[in-house]
Order: C-alpha cells, then structure tokens, then sequence
C-alpha cells in the first residue's frame, strides 16, 4: 500500500513523529498531536474510485475490510498491516430516520445515527480498533509495551477491554468509583481487564493513567492519542455513505473530552479535500449543564477556555471538566460555523424519554444532544427544513439504572414528562379491560 501517515504537532511548531512511536504529546512545545495523512497520494485517485472502493467492501467478508472502519483504511491507518488488525467488525451502525419524533419536535428531516449499535454498545469502538490494531503492529515490530491503560467513564473502558481481549494484549482500566453504571462497570470486568476503581471523578483518573503510562511504558488510549480520531472519523464518511453520498445539513453531537467532536471534523475536511464532498455540514456540539467548559468558551466566541470543576450529572460519560482535545474542537467548530448548547438534567433526561416514546431508546448523552437540539430549533438556529442528524453514542441498555429511576420519577432536578410505569392488576378479564380501555382512550385517532 503507497500510503502513510504519522504524527504531526497540531501547533505552529510542526514536528512530525511516526505512528509506531509512543508518543502522545509534542517533544517540542507539549502540545498535541493529530494524525496526518499523505494528501497528494490520496489524491492520485478521483472521488469516484473512492465513493465505488468504500461502497464494494462495506459489511463484506474481505479481511479486514467488511468493517466499516478498516474499510477505509488508507484514509485512517495504512501503516498497520492487515494481519495484525483487530477488528470486531465495529462500524456500520443504523441511520435511524426519525420521523415521528422530527415531527414532534418541528423537524421535517430528523435523523439518528445509532453508534451504540456495536460490538461493545458505543462509539468508542470506531477508535479502539485502530489504537489496538497500532499497538499489535508495534509489538510485532518487537517493542516492548506492557499493558494499554485508560481512564473511562465506562464507554473506553468497555472498548479497551475488548479489543484487547480480543488481541491478547493485557488492559488496564481507571474508572471513577460510583460514577459509571453498573452495565458499564461489567463489561471490562467480563473481558478480563484490570479494573481500578478511584475515589475520583474522570479528570483524577485522567491525571494518573498519564503518570502511571509516562513512568512505565503502557501505552495510553485515552483521546489524546490521536490515533482513536482516526477510527471516530469514519462516521463522518459513513453518515455521507448512507446518504448515498450527500451531506445533511447539521449534525448534533455531544460533548465530553471532545475527541469525537475533532473527529467528526477531520472526516469532513478530509472527504472535501478529496473531493468526496463539496459542501460541509454546521456542527453543534451539546454539552451537560453541570460539565460545560467547552459552551462557557462559546459564549465568548471562544477568546479563553478555562476548566470548570464538573457536577455529577446524569450524562456521566461526558462528566468532564478539563476536555484534552479543546483546542481540536474549537478548531472544527470555528470552520464548521458550530454552535455549542447546554442541556440541563432535566431537559436532557426528558428529551431521552420524549425519543424513547417515537422507537429509540436512547442513552441519557444523546439526550443532552436532542435537548440542544430542540433548543436550537426554539431559537430558529436550526429550522425546520434542515436535514438534521444526531449522533447517538451509546446503547440506552448501558444505562438500566438512568432508564429505571426516570419512569419511577426518582432523578434528582427531573421531572419526568414522559414516564410510564407497569399497571399491576389482578388476573381478571374486567379489571385487565379496563386499564386497556383508559390508556386506549388517551391515545389520540
């Protein structure tokens, strides 16, 4: 294969460093590092052999190329080769047209692209694949890696763990003690990771798996590698696939460390560069009310960002007050024309019921995303005949717990609009009759 890529500082510096090295930040200045890719090789090929390539090998038995990942390989990680990929198959998850709750909410053209549709119920899998599949290659190149570690607040716990199962390579998980459901909580356990659980919140699990992986040479998976951006990317060109290869009009996503909002960027910039597109789509990126760095910094056109101190909120996977990849994110959204929305508890824990009542059952993040959304839609940001699309990013069966105290009208600052509890009744005809007849007569004709 012609292609390659490697590490490149994203500040003014430009160093440049190869993908087998461990590396995560610039020697440099101590900035970040993203991946770059050579363009003009890429180039050498018009849009149409790509669109064709992509369309013949997605969900094929071809190995690795029937994921929708490794699919695209040389637009994400040629270097590795293809015996030391580890793939589950992760990609291809449903775009779920929305009709009915587009309807309710004042959208004639509401879409959800499902993520939590995968092997380990989140998006996160679309990253670990190629990290993990890195850390194979580099291993059989004869370095010397240990063990990969993360802090999570459970979605990259359950992605590491897996494909680290699957590859035979030890993993080391840090996990917020009480902060991750327990759905969350088993699945690296199940899959015979290390499981730390730290009287922290993430942004304390973050600070020591650095320590921990600088010290002792294990490889960090947390998204300040880049390499998971690579993987998180191809939503971007699987959401334009799906569209037969046209570009909606905004797409909503939410925001916690902000990896996947960098990453839903650079797959548009770079399908535009190749040609595969012609048009960009506006970014919003939804923030919980209680972890909302990076929607403070909005406010003010983005001329500072300062950390917050993040609140326990019910979208826990997005608790997060010290976002590492910030300046990513800014960087998309001020090309993009984005849009950062907050959602309180309330607003987002409603939304998640208001969609689950229309055939979704959605995880309480994508709720703080179409809370943001139908904010925006209030405030004729986003109107009505705009081609909308929201990215879910986990299974709503991650969250039993979340799901559980929302119908029984326990969460805290919630009241819950669309609850809907079982009707117990005695094993008789009349009585079981009646209740069908008193919720029939609230369904309108």
């Amino acid at each position: 294969m012609p292609y390659r890529a490697w590490f490149q500082c994203i500040s003014g510096c430009r160093e440049k460093y190869e993908l087998n090295e461990v590396i995560y930040q610039c020697k440099r200045c101590g900035d970040l590092l993203e991946v770059k890719h050579d363009m003009d090789e890429l180039r050498k090929h018009p849009p149409e052999y790509w669109k064709r390539l992509f369309d013949e090998r997605y969900r094929r038995t071809e190995w690795p190329y029937g994921s929708s990942v490794w699919g695209k390989k040389e637009l994400v990680c040629p270097n590795v080769d293809n015996k030391n990929v580890v793939s589950l198959y992760e990609g291809g998850s449903n775009l779920f047209w929305a009709e009915r709750l587009g309807r309710e909410i004042g959208l004639e053209d509401l879409w959800i692209k499902q993520c939590g549709n995968s092997h380990t119920g989140s998006f996160k899998d679309l990253g670990m694949t190629v990290l993990v599949s890195m850390v194979k290659q580099m291993i059989a190149e004869g370095k010397s890696i240990p063990a990969v570690a993360c802090a999570s607040t459970g979605d990259t716990s359950a992605a590491l763990a897996a494909y680290c199962a699957a590859a035979g390579i030890p993993a080391i998980v840090f996990l917020p003690k009480d902060k991750v459901s327990l759905a969350q909580l088993i699945q690296p356990i199940a899959n015979g990771a290390l499981t730390l659980s730290l009287d922290t919140d993430f942004d304390g699990c973050m600070k020591l798996v650095r320590e921990i992986c600088s010290k002792n040479n294990i490889y960090l998976a947390n998204s300040m590698n880049s390499l998971r951006v690579e993987g998180q990317k191809t939503v971007s060109i699987e959401i334009i696939q799906q569209f037969d290869w046209e570009v909606p009009d905004v797409i909503v996503i939410p925001g916690g460390n902000l990896g996947n909002t960098a990453a839903l960027g650079k797959g548009f910039l770079m399908m535009k560069e190749l040609g595969i597109v012609n048009k960009l789509p506006r970014i919003v990126c939804a923030q919980a009310a209680k972890a909302n760095p990076l929607y403070l910094s909005y406010l003010n056109n983005f001329e500072e960002f300062k950390p917050v101190k993040a609140q326990k909120t019910l979208a826990n996977a997005i608790q997060i007050g010290d976002p590492v990849s910030y300046k990513k994110a800014i960087r998309v959204l001020e090309i993009f024309h984005g849009i950062v929305e907050q959602a309180t508890e309330d607003e987002l824990a409603n939304a998640s019921g208001q969609a689950d009542r229309t055939g979704l059952f959605s995880c309480p993040h994508t709720g703080v995303a179409l809370a943001a959304l139908m904010k925006l839609i209030q405030k004729k940001e986003i109107l009505p005949h705009e081609k909308v699309v929201v990215i879910s990013t986990a299974h709503g069966l991650k969250f039993p717990e979340f799901k559980i105290r929302y119908h029984e009208s326990r969460l805290e600052e919630v009241t819950s609009r669309f609850a809907n509890l079982p009707v117990e009744v005695p094993p008789r005809y009349d009585v079981v009759m009646e209740a069908i007849d008193k919720r029939l007569e609230k369904v309108p004709v």
